[in-house]
């Protein structure tokens, strides 16, 4: 048997409650009721976790890189161990189903053992000098204290790639991470601080999202942001961190378009898709939302989607054959309800769902929109939820006006079986990460992050410790 904990602030070194003696409580979207509750930082608390993470960097960047990997890749297997309590935890807080804990937990595993090599290969440079004696060399650095704030969709995913990139590049951290979410982030951090990784490295706060942010990225204390969530609230805090001079990596929303072409493979196309839009309930960043079907093709893609999604088990989590859980809160239910009413007024043709399940839980059902007109607010707002919109085209140049009419450029899908068409996408498509024939984003050695009002910088590939180092220049005439 599984528990579902009270979920502890992490400053220096220990768990311990607010200085207040505040909580929030946590709630079981499947159920709707409270499961637990989380200590709420203030000021006084975060006080504390500033003067933690700026002691414990001064001891952590003179850490040797070969340590930093070891500590790193302990955590990893401590996660590992324990994924199965976890899993538990991030279901009933999450509503995700169990298999899908499972594999996030496994991601971030593999994810933290990335990153502990990336930990011995900051590579610096040697410059050949004019003159004779002279050397000139660049030497990366870590850039400080990292201040990190994470949603609640994938609560473990999202955070690691943050926290392992600061932790192997020498930085120390301050985590915010969900409220609606704080157990899994909670155990991600413990195994961290299980593995031996120095008091005031790793810290972790929960509490009012503004407040925290406001004043975490103004502190001079800190030296770099790292946020994951809407794209109104990522331009708040970019132009926060631009005040005070503050490196920012922005992963924000998106609205993925997904070109399916007329030689593709159909079935192919549906089977990865359709997954891929259903996974977590929608509530994915890189969601595929925007269906865009040739003509010729259109009447049997429609088909096979509505076919899959009317086969999809919707349930909670925790039940073995359930394949998609809740939404995450109430506020996911009327804003899905509102977008779908909508786009039927103007003329959209709702294929299949489109409704809330039952009256406990936030369950909806898995939905298809067709002819969807432009002017519909899903057309032009990032549902994040288990809605799929499918409109058709007739060639590349409409595919790709409506594929990059959005300001978003997260993610982009497309199936299609010819090299020459797959060679103009990738030189066409406005978007950070496009992914031809198959499904092949967030693995931790890819880059991972977006482009226009999507943000900037990635957290995943090789060049995602870069914003975390700071490149010195030193030169020497010898004699």
């Amino acid at each position: 048997m599984h528990n579902y904990p009270n979920v502890q602030l992490f400053i220096n070194g220990l768990w311990c409650d607010a200085i207040g003696g505040e909580t929030l409580p946590i709630t079981d979207p499947a159920t709707e009721h409270t499961i637990g509750h989380a200590a709420l930082a203030r000021q006084p608390d975060l006080d504390l976790a500033l003067q933690a993470a700026d002691a414990g960097f001064k001891v952590w960047r003179e850490t040797g890189a070969l340590e930093r990997s070891r500590l790193m890749r302990k955590a990893a297997d401590l996660l590992r161990a324990r994924s199965e309590a976890i899993a538990y935890m991030m279901t009933r807080e999450q509503g995700k189903p169990l298999a899908q804990s499972r594999m996030e937990i496994a991601g971030a595993a593999d994810t933290i053992d990335w990153f502990a090599e990336e930990a011995r290969r900051t590579y610096g440079q040697v410059i050949p000098a004019r003159l004779s004696g002279v050397q000139q060399i660049v030497v990366k650095m870590p850039v400080g204290p990292v201040a990190a704030f994470t949603p609640w969709n994938f609560p473990i995913n999202q955070l690691v790639r943050k926290l392992s990139a600061a932790v192997c590049t020498g930085c120390s951290i301050i985590v915010k991470a969900a409220e609606e979410t704080p157990a899994s982030a909670a155990e991600l951090i413990r195994a961290f601080a299980d593995a031996g990784i120095p008091a005031g490295v790793v810290n972790l706060v929960y509490g009012v999202p503004a407040e925290i942010s406001s004043y975490l990225v103004a502190h001079p204390i800190i030296r770099k942001i790292s946020f994951t969530g809407s794209t109104p609230v990522g331009k708040d805090l970019a132009a926060l961190a631009g005040k005070h001079m503050k490196r920012a990596t922005m992963e924000l929303g998106g609205h993925a378009p997904v070109l399916i072409f007329d030689d593709a493979d159909i079935d192919k196309a549906i089977a990865v898709t359709a997954l891929a839009k259903y996974r977590n309930a929608g509530q994915v960043c890189v969601a595929p939302t925007r269906f865009l079907v040739q003509e010729a093709v259109a009447e049997r893609f429609i088909k096979g989607f509505i076919e899959a999604a009317r086969d999809i088990k919707v349930g909670n989590g925790l039940e073995q054959d359930t394949a998609m859980g809740p939404l995450a809160n109430g506020r996911r239910v009327s804003a899905l309800l509102a977008l779908v009413a909508d786009a039927v007024s103007q003329g959209a043709r709702l294929e299949t769902g489109g409704h809330r399940i039952g009256h406990e839980g936030y369950f909806f059902e898995p939905t298809v929109l067709s002819q969807v007109p432009i002017s519909a607010r899903i057309m032009n707002e990032e549902p994040f939820g288990p809605v799929a919109i499918i409109n058709r085209f007739t060639d590349f140049a409409e595919a790709i006006g409506e594929a990059n009419r959005l300001p978003y450029g997260l993610a982009a899908y497309a199936f299609t079986g010819s090299a020459q068409t797959a060679y103009a996408l990738g030189r066409e498509m406005e978007t950070g990460m496009l992914s031809i024939n198959h499904n092949g984003m967030a693995l931790a050695e890819v880059p991972f992050g977006g482009i226009k009002d999507s943000g900037y910088g990635t957290e995943g590939g090789s060049e995602a410790v870069e914003s975390y180092l700071e490149s010195r220049f030193i030169t020497q005439m010898n004699g």
